[in-house]
């Protein structure tokens, strides 16, 4: 069970191990999707399909429906990963061998929908994957294996995802193995160490220059692809939207967002404590390009206020 792309890599990887037949895919319904919103399926029906596998799509999957079409199935173990639905108690109990969770994070740390962006956005240096047998909450169910990956300074929520992706792959498969095997213990979760990680909200992209450069680089490098950073920039006549896809922490000081330098290689802005220089901006209606390439179209000044 799951949809986003995230869940792709782990589905190959369960479909090659020996021994094991995965009798169905269950992902969400074919929704708009795109710039034009288009309908189209979501990144796990067209892996699902592309593997000859028979796809369930139910708009809810805990009705007694969707519950008598997986009973069909007898499944002896379900795999969620990146669903998109909660799973309530009856169908957690439904496969013999229970329900077993991928998450991209070491839990307790980072439980909810953007373990992925937070763990970057909060400056963290180490991540990973969780496995976990799934109850009636959230990311909260005993443990299984984990797997760390390392967070590079420069990775973005895009470019960790496919190392998490693959890793998850490698530890959903021996977890799968010793689980059947009865050679795994489930580990209770330590409550006292609970993160939090909540799903993500279009004006969590909004910079606030009064924090800290550091912080608001990481957040610039967690909500890069979705929802983005951005800023408001002088205009003709008023203010326009600035997207900010890639900046590095400068020094500099001065009221937060006072543009500092509009010399070298983009703006140096002010932020709370120390300066971002930005290096890739995107404009409203343009595409995204080098910050001395929006200093020379745009004609920023020095002394300008970002809001």
């Amino acid at each position: 069970m799951g949809t986003a792309e995230i869940a792709c890599p782990m589905l190959r990887a369960v479909m090659g191990m020996p021994g094991v037949e995965v009798v169905a895919a269950v992902t969400q319904p074919d929704r708009p999707r795109g710039r034009h919103l288009d309908v189209a399926a979501c990144s796990v029906k067209v892996a699902a399909l592309a593997l000859g596998l028979p796809v369930l799509t139910p708009e809810k999957i805990n009705t007694s429906e969707s519950l008598a079409a997986l009973r069909v199935l007898q499944p002896d173990v379900i795999v969620v990963v990146a669903y998109g639905q909660i799973l309530r108690e009856a169908l957690l109990q439904l496969p013999a061998r229970g329900s077993i969770n991928v998450h991209a994070s070491l839990l307790p740390r980072y439980r909810g929908a953007a373990p992925i962006q937070w763990s970057i956005a909060r400056g963290e240096t180490v991540t990973g994957v969780t496995t976990m047998l799934m109850n009636a909450q959230m990311d909260a169910g005993d443990m299984l294996m984990q797997a760390e990956v390392a967070i590079g300074p420069e990775d973005t929520a895009g470019t960790l995802q496919p190392r998490l992706a693959e890793a998850g792959a490698a530890l959903l498969t021996q977890t799968l193995t010793g689980w059947v095997a009865g050679n795994l213990v489930p580990r209770p979760q330590d409550v006292g160490q609970v993160l939090f990680a909540p799903k993500l909200r279009k004006q969590d992209g909004e910079i606030d220059w009064t924090l800290g450069a550091t912080e608001i680089h990481n957040r610039i490098r967690g909500f890069n692809p979705w929802p983005g950073c951005f800023c408001q920039v002088p205009g003709e006549g008023e203010r326009v939207l600035l997207k900010v896809h890639r900046a590095v922490v400068a020094d500099g000081a001065g009221e937060p967002g006072r543009v500092l330098d509009v010399g070298g290689n983009g703006p140096l802005v002010a932020c709370g404590q120390g300066a971002l220089r930005l290096l890739e901006v995107q404009p409203p209606g343009r595409k995204a390009m080098g910050g001395d390439a929006f200093l020379h179209g745009r004609g920023l000044k020095m002394g300008e206020r970002l809001g």
